[in-house]
């Protein structure tokens, strides 16, 4: 063979080869990728071929799916109380994808999932045509009627766990929306999605775990928290060294109580009744940032938190003296989720043990055989349980005869702790009303409520969290126990 003739022989080996590799390579490596892109129309069809499994609350579905006329997709989703249970699923969109549970677990839902693939591959011999597999949630769904109803008209967000285990039994965020509006292709899909993607009320927000806010008086119970586990005061009803004013560290203003409550010297019990921010904001002061920051870790703030949808961190800043002092009252750049203040109370009412929030309970094969439970799982220790039943007394008198005393209910102990946080540049916005709280009865805490009333409509004056948050963590609460029953 002559030179020119070698050097093309070798030339056409070279392409061949990387023609091998390049298609070993797509098919292969590149090959879940490319099936998983959401331009592949082919993967978007075949997933909304087979009617998809359904999300379950109290053994009932609360999810459907419906054929779809004049298009590629024979299937599209349907949701039942579509805005009470939107924050929960997420939605499932043939045009705008998914989110949420919807999205996360999409494998069990469409029964792409390989833990499927015996029941795909049956379908094949008997026939039958293949279904999508259920996803089995914690959540109560009388509790979660509770906090939807009772939010409202309201902008807000309610969140419930029962605190033995950790399971969410109530995630509310309003204003919602329907799924089931915008789950197809059609002109009017397209035109729903568009309205509330330009709604400035953002109600495609999951304010629940999305949104964080100044948690107000209600992070008082951390502050507590952390003044009885570093020992800066063992006794709740001993007096507390907080002068009346007190100045603010390094600043030329006292920092002010609301009203003209006995706060001078307050014990802990006192202050946590009448929501001193004197108190509290020395405390803060005198452990310090560091150990402040310690504390709120320990419930769970700076750290994202998956239930298995994720929820925005929670944030204690590291600042300077005076924005600490301030911090410790819930302000300055001190913010929270509802789930975040929920699980404050929650470890509270479970004797300091803080178990890991999650909404799925199992996830099913389309013949009903489990294939997953969730096995409850600590999270955290922010107390012993010393101090735990320590600041359960605090809170129970906070209801008995404080501020919340709007979430009674009649033979069954509770706890709480109400809070109104500043809201704009220089407090110039209305208030966040906040509410957190737990119920006791004799199998312990079944369940711990955070509520946050973002914006109600009310006048400034008329808004407080025990007026318009607490009756609604006791709805929830009630909901909940007499589920139990």
């Amino acid at each position: 063979m002559n030179k020119p003739l070698r050097r093309i022989a070798i030339f056409c080996g070279v392409l061949i080869f990387a023609l091998l590799a390049r298609t070993n390579y797509l098919q292969y490596v590149k090959a879940d990728d490319l099936n998983t892109r959401d331009e592949n129309r082919r993967v978007r069809i075949e997933r909304y071929a087979h009617e998809r499994g359904n999300i379950i609350v109290d053994g009932k579905s609360i999810t459907g799916s419906t054929e779809t006329k004049g298009s590629d997709f024979k299937y599209k989703r349907v949701w039942k109380d579509g805005p009470m249970w939107a924050p929960v699923t997420g939605y499932s969109s043939q045009a705008f994808g998914a989110t949420q549970l919807e999205n996360l677990e999409d494998g069990i839902l469409t029964g792409n999932d390989d833990q499927l693939f015996f029941n795909r591959t049956m379908s094949m011999f008997t026939g039958e045509e293949r279904t999508g597999g259920n996803v089995v949630t914690t959540l109560n769904g009388a509790a979660q009627k509770a906090a939807f109803e009772g939010l409202g008209k309201k902008k807000g967000a309610v969140v419930a766990l029962d605190p033995r285990t950790g399971a969410i039994l109530a995630l509310a965020s309003t204003p919602s929306y329907d799924p089931s509006t915008f789950a197809g292709t059609s002109n009017a899909d397209g035109k729903a999605w568009q309205s509330l993607k330009g709604d400035k009320d953002k109600p495609l927000i999951n304010r629940a775990l999305r949104e964080t806010y100044p948690p107000g008086s209600t992070f008082k119970v951390v502050t507590a928290a952390a003044a009885l586990e570093n020992g800066l005061y063992t006794d709740i009803d001993e007096h507390t060294k907080s002068p009346l004013p007190w100045r603010l560290p390094q600043s030329s203003d006292d920092l002010p109580n609301e009203g003209n409550i006995p706060c001078e010297n307050a014990s802990l019990r006192e202050a946590l009744r009448y929501s001193c921010n004197t108190v509290f904001g020395k405390i803060s002061d005198d452990l310090g940032n560091q150990k402040m920051i310690d504390e709120a870790g320990k419930f769970g703030f700076n750290k994202e938190i998956f239930t298995p949808v994720r929820s925005n961190a929670s944030v204690y800043p590291e600042d300077n003296r005076p924005q600490n002092a301030m911090a410790g009252i819930g302000q300055a750049s001190n913010r929270a989720t509802p789930l975040q203040m929920a699980m404050v109370a929650s470890a509270v009412a479970n004797d300091g043990k803080l178990m890991q929030p999650y909404m799925v309970a199992e996830r099913k094969a389309p013949n009903l055989d489990v294939i997953y439970t969730h096995e409850k799982e600590e999270f955290s220790r922010p107390l012993s349980a010393e101090n735990a039943q320590k600041l359960q007394q605090m809170m129970e008198t906070v209801v008995k005869e404080g501020t919340g005393t709007n979430a009674r209910i009649p033979g069954v102990t509770v706890g709480g702790k109400t809070g109104t946080a500043q809201n704009g540049l220089n407090n110039k916005g209305n208030p966040y009303a906040w509410f957190i709280s737990y119920a006791k009865t004799d199998n312990g805490s079944p369940v711990a409520v955070a509520v946050v009333v973002e914006d109600s409509g009310a006048t400034r004056e008329n808004i407080s969290g025990g007026g318009l948050a607490a009756p609604i963590a006791k709805a929830v609460m009630k909901a909940v126990i007499d589920s139990e029953k």
